[in-house]
């Protein structure tokens, strides 16, 4: 089958989704389907062979963060050039309602399409006054996928229609077989994201840190991302400070080992999560999970019994957590069990043949309406009347 995927996102700024296109596009490619994928990259970012840049992104505020998007003249006729050299016989749109590729994409193709929706907002007055430009483009979808309940419900109060739930996926074994790194071991609590994007939930962590600190003097806090180092830490006490060590940006293989090494993986996330792909990838390494009790996050960790939550924004109950599981290894070993045998349901070989069967469902309809179309023609060609 020759797939063509959308990613709305720019390739040379890490995120879950374009992760999740990512990992899609290589499970596909591995049993022998033609995938290319359309992404924003700058000139000078290395891409994969499968991925055809679309011209550089440019900053513009989406659901909570800013994101790197593609939208113009420019882009609309790379959208058109790469339709017409893919002759894909499906093609998968991420983030269609987005100003971006995806909508662009929408636009102009022609054929089966197939739409996922990774997007969890509060009910948007600005989102359903939009629909009335988008509704021309959201017909022609053939299919929708949603990541999450939460990200189906913004669909149907947004836009209207429905959609099949199909989670993000992670290749479970990658993380589940990392060698843990020994100076990233030893009451080590892990926090990846960036670091700088409120709505990640690190000042929450960071309010909450002197009272772990205080009670597990040997604990260290590791925080993986990109931000403001400095401006992370102002708000501890100086001498606290060394106890908090940022290790910028890390690879996929440093994220795997990361959630391997720590003893508590803490995800203090304040809104506007659809999924938790993180969540799903420390469960697979086998670190313990700890997390806000975003709807989202909820479900991802099985209603608190693959992961334990906290009340959204309360420093003070993720203190007492963090301490109460620090100080417990049985139960950091039960969480490390049920979350291992919990996030099987998250891994490539259930979530691409699911998302496969969305692609052959989409693909025999259209084929079948355009055989009924053909014969249709002959009747009228040769006067024969339908029976």
């Amino acid at each position: 089958m020759r797939i063509g995927i959308v990613c709305p996102y720019s390739w040379d700024v890490p995120g879950g989704v374009q992760f999740h296109i990512r990992d899609l596009a290589e499970y596909f490619i591995r049993l022998g389907h033609e995938v290319s994928v359309l992404a924003p990259a700058d000139d000078d970012t290395p891409l994969p062979p499968y991925v055809v840049s679309a011209g550089r992104a440019v900053p513009v505020p989406y659901n909570g963060s800013v994101a790197r998007l593609n939208f113009g003249f420019l882009s609309a006729a790379r959208v058109r050039r790469w339709l017409h050299d893919g002759a894909f016989d499906v093609i998968h749109i991420h983030e269609p309602t987005s100003p971006s590729l995806g909508l662009l994409t929408c636009w102009a193709a022609q054929g089966p399409i197939v739409a996922t929706f990774h997007t969890s907002n509060p009910r948007s007055r600005a989102m359903i006054a939009a629909y009335s430009i988008l509704q021309a483009a959201l017909e022609k979808i053939s299919a929708r996928i949603a990541v999450s309940e939460y990200a189906r419900r913004t669909l149907v109060e947004h836009l209207g229609g429905d959609a099949v739930v199909i989670p993000n996926g992670v290749d479970v074994d990658f993380f589940a077989g990392a060698e843990p790194k020994p100076e990233w071991q030893g009451d080590t609590i892990g926090f990846i994201g960036r670091i700088d994007e409120p709505r990640k939930g690190l000042p929450v962590l960071m309010r909450a840190l002197p009272k772990i600190l205080a009670a597990r003097p040997g604990a260290r806090l590791l925080v993986a991302g990109r931000g403001d180092e400095k401006e992370a830490v102002a708000s501890l006490p100086a001498e606290l400070r060394p106890r908090v060590e940022f290790l910028g940006m890390v690879s996929d293989e440093d994220k795997a080992r990361f959630l391997r090494s720590v003893d508590l993986y803490v995800a203090p996330n304040t809104g506007g999560e659809s999924f938790g792909i993180i969540l799903v990838e420390a469960m697979s390494a086998g670190a313990p999970v700890l997390a806000s009790d975003l709807d989202a996050f909820a479900q991802v960790l099985d209603r608190g019994a693959a992961g334990e939550l906290f009340p959204n924004e309360d420093a003070d109950a993720l203190a007492d957590a963090a301490v109460r599981l620090l100080a417990d290894p049985e139960r950091r070993t039960v969480l490390r069990e049920r979350g291992s045998a919990h996030v099987r349901r998250f891994d490539w070989s259930t979530v691409g043949a699911d998302i496969l069967s969305v692609y052959e469902t989409v693909t025999a309809g259209a084929a079948a309406v355009a055989a009924d179309d053909r014969a249709t023609g002959l009747r009228a060609r040769f006067g024969l009347a339908r029976e």
